[in-house]
């Protein structure tokens, strides 16, 4: 069976071939993203395999659908990039990965927050240069602090163990919160209470109609003055340019996106040689107390491995007649 895998870097080629030992499908890896002018080059792949930046719009299923394309392997939790009424008309099954390593993003969500704190990118960059003084390197201790999770799933259960380890009191929004979180200890409570007492504000719920643009201008003058937000979720639940005149006013004191509302397109690809095009973006990195990675929280060893693992399952539960992950 032919597999077409688009958005795929090396590192995906590499978790990929290894996890096909097993199945033996026939991969092909594409590095640019699936859209309306790159789905031609999916012909005769019975599976198409995308990532999160991908375009998976009706006319862009259409086009799979007439190249002979049977199925959608999303190598992602998220699904919000598909157009699933189109897919369900076109009798096109899309199925994902619905956890691969929480510890990941959890983690790589830990290292945002510290290195906001402590300023390490500003040191290092000192350092580098000679420059071995103190000024305006300050931190706080995270002991003690109050830490608000939005999203009490399995990346923000991790994400509220770790700092409940930490020492913080630990308070999590969820409108449909599971046995395990609740027997974390953490306190359970609605959004509004969330934003307004908390030190620390992490995003971790999936992207929905209702969840998009949550961080908008209102909830972040709701929040603490001089609260850290972190968003390792998804770009769209935060309205970027309302995170600007927050920075400037001082109501928000530390921001760090690992996913932004317009990555597709920038995000995954270097673009070192020209200037940058996105203007918000681009103001959002002149802020000393902003921290921005492109998409990289679940880039770990053992998250790729179980990426693909679950990928090519899905795919061979799917010609088994018995799909699993199915969205």
């Amino acid at each position: 069976m032919r597999i077409t895998l688009f958005s795929s870097k090396p590192y995906d080629r590499a978790s990929f071939v290894l996890a096909n030992q097993q199945q033996g499908y026939d991969l092909h890896f594409l590095e640019p993203r699936l859209n309306a002018d790159t789905a031609a080059l999916a012909e005769s792949a019975e599976v198409v395999c995308a990532f999160v930046n991908d375009d998976l719009s009706a006319p862009v299923l259409e086009r799979l659908h007439l190249g002979g394309t049977r199925l959608i392997a999303l190598r992602s939790a998220g699904y919000n990039h598909v157009d699933l009424v189109a897919a369900h008309r076109l009798g096109l099954p899309v199925v994902r990965v619905p956890a691969y390593s929480p510890h990941a993003v959890a983690e790589h969500t830990v290292a945002l927050m510290l290195a906001l704190n402590r300023r390490l990118p500003r040191a290092y960059n000192r350092t580098r240069d000679g420059d071995f003084s103190l000024h305006g390197l300050t931190g706080f201790d995270v002991y003690g602090k109050h830490v608000g999770v939005v999203g009490g799933g399995q990346i923000g259960s991790a994400f509220a163990r770790i700092m409940l380890g930490f020492g913080c009191q630990v308070q999590v929004h969820d409108p449909q919160p599971s046995a395990e979180l609740q027997s974390l200890g953490v306190e359970l409570c609605g959004l509004d209470r969330l934003l307004a007492e908390n030190d620390i504000i992490s995003l971790h719920c999936p992207l929905t109609p209702d969840t998009h643009h949550l961080i908008n201008r209102t909830s972040l003058a709701e929040m603490k003055p001089g609260a850290m937000l972190i968003n390792t979720g998804r770009g769209a639940l935060i309205d970027t340019p309302a995170l600007i005149e927050a920075l400037k006013s001082g109501q928000l004191g530390h921001l760090a996106l690992d996913v932004y509302e317009e990555e597709a397109g920038l995000f995954f690809e270097d673009h070192s040689a020209r200037p940058l095009q996105d203007d918000v973006l681009a103001r959002l990195l002149t802020f000393p107390n902003v921290i921005v990675t492109a998409h990289q929280a679940f880039l770990t060893q053992e998250a790729l491995a179980a990426i693909a693992s679950t990928t090519l399952s899905n795919v061979a539960a799917w010609e088994a007649g018995n799909p699993s992950n199915r969205v």
